[in-house]
């Protein structure tokens, strides 16, 4: 007498048919990753944030760059900086301070000596710009525009505005639109503003960018912080306050990211404490088009050429065609 088997009834034909069917069509969906950033191609959302990642050169020595969407490039300012003196950086708990200051050997050398090599990668390269006055930044903007070879300029508006007692132009409103505007006029190629997270309402000042001729917003910088060396009783970095990246600041930039989103629907490049595949995904799901790995470089390099892997995987697992419904479908609790 054969066993009876509880719960199970015998497939017919049709549901057969069927199931082979829909396994079919899971296994045909290839998720596609490429994307466009504020007008920038990009063959997947995964770019360096400027600071860490200097303009590649290390970087290829370890792996083939190509795999990565883009490469936003360290900080150029019209002439050489110096930066700021030791220490200037100082490990925290879940991420690191730095003030190291925009050492950087100035537009001019950029252009002579790391850009060609950037340009043989045939990869996007959006130039991050800084500066201590409106002059500044539109004297870099309009080398690098006149020179080609850019795909966009990344404003970075953090920088102290010395005509206004150091107080930084993206936390000013009249400063702030005053730098897009004057630097919008100066260039074709797509502005993308990386605003300053040490404010109070950032979607009033990412209006303000936008609403001046940014294409696009980076979000976000690092948060101020500071860190004292109990045994010396000394500040650990020699400006005694810095710039605060990594993890811990994560949930920052997710928040500011769905707020700026949700008011403004615009390009955003989401950055602030990547450390995986599934923290990407996160930054998308909050509004991002892109995301940008920064301090994660110095601890994982091999980190951001495999993020694609990841969010490839994730789109097919749930049947999602492009990387481009993943921008703001956070799903709310009614």
């Amino acid at each position: 007498m054969k066993k009876k088997v509880l719960g199970r009834r015998p497939a017919s034909a049709g549901a057969l048919r069927a199931g082979r069917s829909n396994l079919q069509r899971s296994a045909d969906v290839k998720g596609d990753l490429s994307t466009n950033i504020a007008g920038i191609k990009l063959k997947n959302p995964v770019l360096v944030a400027s600071g860490t990642f200097n303009c590649g050169k290390e970087y290829a020595e370890l792996y083939d760059i190509k795999k990565l969407g883009g490469i936003i490039t360290k900080a150029v300012t019209a002439q050489r900086r110096a930066g700021n003196p030791p220490p200037r950086m100082a490990e925290t708990p879940a991420g690191m301070l730095n003030t190291v200051g925009l050492q950087n050997e100035g537009v001019d050398y950029f252009l002579r000596m790391q850009l060609p090599f950037l340009l043989d990668q045939d990869i996007p390269v959006i130039a991050n710009v800084a500066g201590s006055s409106v002059e500044e930044y539109s004297v870099v903007v309009k080398k690098l525009s006149r020179h080609g070879g850019i795909n966009g300029i990344e404003l970075n508006v953090s920088c102290p505005n010395v005509h206004k007692g150091g107080l930084a132009f993206g936390v000013d409103q009249k400063a702030l639109r005053e730098v897009v505007s004057t630097v919008r006029k100066d260039t074709k190629l797509p502005i993308i503003v990386k605003l300053s997270p040490n404010v109070t309402d950032i979607v009033s000042l990412a209006k303000t960018a936008l609403q001046s001729g940014a294409d696009g917003l980076s979000l976000i910088n690092t948060l101020l912080g500071m860190s004292i060396d109990i045994r010396t009783q000394q500040p650990r970095l020699s400006m005694t306050m810095g710039g605060l990246s990594g993890p811990a600041i994560k949930p920052v930039a997710i928040r500011m990211i769905y707020q700026v989103y949700k008011a403004c629907k615009c390009p955003i490049i989401g950055m602030g404490g990547i450390a995986s595949a599934d923290d990407a995904i996160e930054f998308m799901l909050a509004g991002s088009t892109a995301v940008a790995v920064g301090t994660m470089n110095f601890v994982d390099p091999m980190l951001a050429p495999h993020i694609p892997e990841g969010i490839k995987r994730y789109l097919d697992l749930h049947s999602m065609n492009s990387v481009k419904k993943l921008v703001g479908a956070v799903k709310l609790s009614s």
